[in-house]
């Protein structure tokens, strides 16, 4: 008898990271992934990680799940449709299509728990989500800054959410700052968080996202709160370091 998880979106295996810190031992940890670079960095820290390849092929997946097992479900599908700083396709985005492949897949192991991340999005859209969901649970939000020195504002669904949830803040919290090595800048600059954004603006820097006639250019942001850091993502521009003051914007930045 143990714990068996199937981790779809897998990325590097984080979820592996908080069995680990939640002291859960894991018996066979399957991971669909497709990103090669992600799937050498899961491998190099889990060698012992059975990979599935694309959540596409779920029918063709063998799990290997003994009797008393416990079956684990995790899964953060694709954001891009819902995000607000995507297009707004919502489902009609194929990537956030996929969403619906992890509800199917839950449907057909019926596992013991279950959880599902996603981003903060539109109503809608979000309760949409929770209505094809077994049981159709509400989801439960959770802001990382206020574990850690970075942003990350996200909706989480769960068969196995405690009613009187809550989440406590470390008394170690540590700033964005004091994981700096200063030893690495030998100029002695200040560097803070900062992002690099396609925006429309027109001629007075005012946003205009949806003005046709004018055409995206990339502004960095340097954060006004310094020591907390942007969402990290795969995308580099999204979680960058500048030298510039915090709060301030330049337009144009790759041409500057």
């Amino acid at each position: 008898m143990g714990y068996v998880v199937i981790s779809l979106f897998d990325g590097i295996s984080c979820g592996q990271i908080a069995f680990q810190k939640a002291g859960i031992s894991v018996k066979r940890y399957y991971a669909s992934e497709i990103s090669k670079t992600a799937i050498a960095i899961t491998q190099k820290n889990f060698p012992n990680t059975i990979q599935l390849g694309d959540v596409n092929d779920w029918k063709s997946w063998n799990i290997d799940i003994d009797p008393g097992d416990k079956l684990i479900i995790l899964g953060g599908s694709p954001c891009q449709g819902f995000s607000h700083s995507g297009k707004g396709l919502n489902f009609q985005d194929p990537r956030s299509k996929l969403f619906f492949t992890f509800v199917d897949i839950l449907n057909q192991y019926k596992p013991d728990y279950w959880l599902l991340e996603n981003v903060i999005m539109k109503d809608v859209w979000r309760d949409t989500i929770t209505q094809h969901l077994p049981g159709n649970p509400k989801p439960i939000f959770i802001d990382s800054a206020v574990l850690a020195p970075s942003m990350r504002k996200r909706n989480y669904w769960s068969n196995f959410i405690p009613a009187n949830f809550t989440i406590t803040t470390p008394k170690n919290k540590k700033s964005f700052s004091s994981y700096l090595d200063p030893s690495q800048d030998k100029s002695g600059r200040s560097w803070k968080p900062a992002n690099i954004v396609g925006r429309k603006l027109d001629s007075k820097g005012v946003r205009k996202d949806y003005d046709p006639n004018i055409k995206i250019t990339q502004v960095l942001t340097v954060r006004k709160n310094a020591e907390l850091l942007n969402c990290l993502t795969t995308v580099q521009k999204d979680t960058i370091l500048s030298v510039h003051p915090s709060g301030t914007k330049y337009i144009d930045v790759y041409n500057t």
